[in-house]
């Protein structure tokens, strides 16, 4: 058993870096004689990175979306093609493999961008049986949308902004070997999908940028990550209400937020979370690492959740659980309902942290925290200058073999 758990520990970027920088041939592949190809040149796009190629493309959905044989799409390689907003809708009356080897470029600047179309630039709807392959790059140039937030500049108007690949009501989906990079907003969203498998990805965005969470799962369930790389300036993975079965394992995160459930309850509403498995993860630099989060005056539960075999280096909050968690202006009020957290298992993870606090259990009076278990852990501070600690408030914990810092003295 002990040799396991070690061989799960050491697992490194480097395979995940080889991985990813497969040819693009390794993509997903097909019987070339059973598929029908339709290139997006064919319809009239440019691929100049200037003129608006988003009719051309709307054009070739339209004909590969309506052919009775399967079908690869194609964004060729070498050009950047300009895309407005734009929805691609199914259902589609074959299997359609997005190909994308080129560059989807968003538009540069706002004016572009109208209050009917701000919330979305590329997204896939209603689709069954979709692959998202290529090993090309899906760029949101989010540079501009950065520097015009509210929460750079307080007295500008707090507006909202496009995500960069949305995925909504797809089942059967696939998306492997793609890059995307600077998204305005969140990079790539899952929403009200069913049996998913995201493998491969590349997700990268400064540190500094704002609310550009690398994968974004909500409502959606049967889901798996591989094998991905996420540098942003939010959380790497954010798990939001109606997410069941998901299954995380191999994945690179920092700069960013870490890895987060939640927030759940905001504006007291009632959210659903289970049957979630974060697995052989390395965090490198991050706010936060294995992190549960919720608002007070929510209702619902986050329960089977496990993060575990977790690498964690120069982090500020390894392990958190926070059911007082307050995102506002202005101070939240003390609210008694609260979503209930239970069984829980942080298993396996060792490394550093800038902060003494390593592990903080922040539950809440009326609906504690249950089934929480610590497991060989192994927190240090930065450069072992001194001892790392615990702190936990209305948390029912048990330990499991050894764990550092000791779990909750005198405070539970």
């Amino acid at each position: 058993m002990a040799s396991s758990t070690s061989a799960k520990l050491v697992w490194s970027p480097l395979l995940t870096l080889l991985l990813l920088s497969v040819c693009e041939a390794s993509s997903v592949k097909q019987p070339e004689d059973t598929f029908v190809v339709f290139s997006i040149e064919n319809y009239g796009a440019r691929g100049d990175g200037k003129h608006d190629d988003t009719q051309a493309l709307a054009k070739a959905w339209s004909a590969a979306c309506s052919s009775s044989r399967p079908v690869v799409l194609l964004v060729p390689k070498g050009k950047s093609y300009l895309i407005k907003s734009t929805t691609l809708s199914g259902p589609c009356k074959s299997t359609v493999v997005f190909t994308v080897k080129g560059t989807l470029v968003a538009p540069p600047t706002r004016s572009d961008w109208t209050e009917n179309n701000i919330s979305h630039w590329i997204m896939f709807q209603g689709i069954s049986g979709l692959t998202v392959t290529g090993g090309g790059t899906i760029n949101g140039n989010g540079q501009i949308w950065w520097k015009n937030s509210c929460k750079t500049n307080e007295a500008l108007p707090c507006t909202q902004a496009p995500t960069a690949l949305t995925f909504h009501l797809c089942d059967n989906l696939k998306v492997d070997n793609m890059k995307i990079v600077d998204s305005q907003q969140i990079h790539m969203p899952v929403e009200d999908c069913t049996n998913v498998q995201l493998t491969r990805m590349s997700i990268t965005a400064p540190g500094t940028s704002l609310n550009t969470d690398g994968i974004h799962i909500t409502r959606s369930k049967d889901v798996q990550v591989r094998e991905c790389i996420i540098k942003t300036g939010d959380d790497c993975m954010s798990i939001e209400d109606g997410t069941h079965n998901l299954h995380v394992t191999k994945v690179v995160c920092g700069p960013g937020h870490g890895i987060s459930i939640g927030s759940l309850g905001d504006d007291n509403s009632r959210a659903e979370v289970s049957g979630i498995t974060i697995d052989s993860v390395q965090l490198y630099g991050t706010t936060n690492g294995a992190r549960i989060k919720t608002w007070q005056g929510g209702s619902g539960f986050a329960k089977d959740v496990i993060f575990q075999n977790i690498i964690m280096d120069n982090l500020q909050n390894p392990i958190i659980i926070d059911q007082n968690y307050c995102d506002s202006a202005k101070p939240c009020e003390n609210q008694e309902s609260a979503v209930e957290i239970s069984n829980i298992v942080f298993k396996n993870i060792r490394g550093t942290t800038t902060s003494k606090d390593a592990i903080k259990l922040s539950c809440s009076k009326n609906a504690p925290c249950s089934g929480i278990t610590l497991e060989n852990i192994e927190l240090k501070l930065v450069g072992g200058n001194g001892d790392t600690e615990s702190t936990c408030q209305n948390a029912k914990w048990r330990k499991s073999g050894n764990v550092l810092p000791s779990p909750c003295k005198g405070n539970n």
